[in-house]
């Protein structure tokens, strides 16, 4: 697996705001990569200086493992604002423009606009006017505009901001389909359901520190808890927080959750509970939301 991306040492201030600090980060090609903070947390400062568009204060970045020349743009596909088109023109018009801009190959445009508008499922649209089209058709519209030179590496910042739950689903979806035929993705983004769903990897920022990156599936596997039951809530509560194999237990209604270690099974702790004179009513294995596990990374 090749390096698309490599930051190393990056820092950018704004007069006395730091916005980023010393921040190294290596995105793998192939990866659906999360950059996931609250909101001034950097992500946004961290995509403007690698696509080019702002100038670090110190540090460096190298795309395709070919520093920062002007070349590696061309690999490159970004939606980084609101989407921005010219209304009275339909969809197929606008790529035509966006195809002019980016100097595409004038033989191949129109299949090209044609196969990008059935990806994004605007083809059937293909002749409305951008102004008639919906928060999220125009946000996918978009995306298809980033898609247009068939890049290696697509970068989005908060493609789902300000979209009803059918236009996060659409993009969501969409993202998943880009991913699966080989691209890299790179989306920066507040909303924790939405890097869970569709990353594979994240990196997590607060006030442009590097608080974690790792695998999401590794983030989600780390801390595992067992939902338990039973008829006396209490002296079940007592019998956790005595076991050297429950690392720490919260008492949620008709529920006891408890974390345990991870060579420990829901096995061993039913026969833990048994042995201690208690029948459980319910036990089940519990993933932690990544919700849960970014408080508690950002403390």
């Amino acid at each position: 697996m090749s390096t698309v991306l490599e930051i190393k040492g990056l820092k950018k201030n704004y007069k006395t705001v730091k916005a980023l600090k010393d921040l190294n980060v290596k995105v793998e090609s192939g990866t659906v990569f999360g950059i996931l903070g609250p909101n001034g947390s950097g992500k946004t400062t961290t995509l403007g200086i690698v696509l080019g568009i702002l100038n670090p204060t110190q540090g460096s970045y190298s795309w395709f493992e070919n520093g920062q020349k002007d070349e590696n743009r061309r690999r490159i596909g970004a939606l980084l604002e609101t989407p921005n088109f010219f209304p009275y023109l339909d969809a197929v018009k606008n790529l035509r423009i966006v195809a002019q801009v980016k100097g595409m190959d004038k033989s191949t445009v129109e299949s090209r606009i044609k196969e990008v508008l059935k990806i994004v499922n605007l083809w059937g649209r293909k002749d409305s006017k951008f102004k008639a089209f919906s928060l999220g058709m125009k946000q996918r519209l978009a995306i298809g505009s980033a898609l247009l030179n068939d890049p290696e590496v697509l970068v989005l910042d908060e493609p789902t901001n300000g979209l009803d739950p059918q236009g996060i689903a659409e993009i969501r979806s969409l993202i998943r389909e880009i991913a699966a035929k080989g691209k890299t993705i790179i989306i920066a983004s507040h909303q924790l359901d939405e890097i869970e769903k569709v990353c594979t990897d994240v990196l997590i920022l607060k006030e442009g520190v590097t608080i974690r990156q790792s695998k999401i599936d590794e983030l989600m596997e780390e801390k595992r808890e067992i939902a338990v039951s039973a008829d006396d809530m209490n002296q079940l509560k007592k019998v956790a927080d005595k076991s050297s194999k429950v690392l720490s237990s919260r008492l949620e209604g008709k529920r006891l959750f408890i974390e345990v270690q991870d060579d420990v099974n829901p096995a061993e702790i039913n026969k833990m509970f048994f042995e201690a004179g208690i029948v459980l009513t319910e036990l089940r294995l519990s993933k932690k939301s990544l919700e849960d596990q970014f408080l508690e990374i950002i403390g």
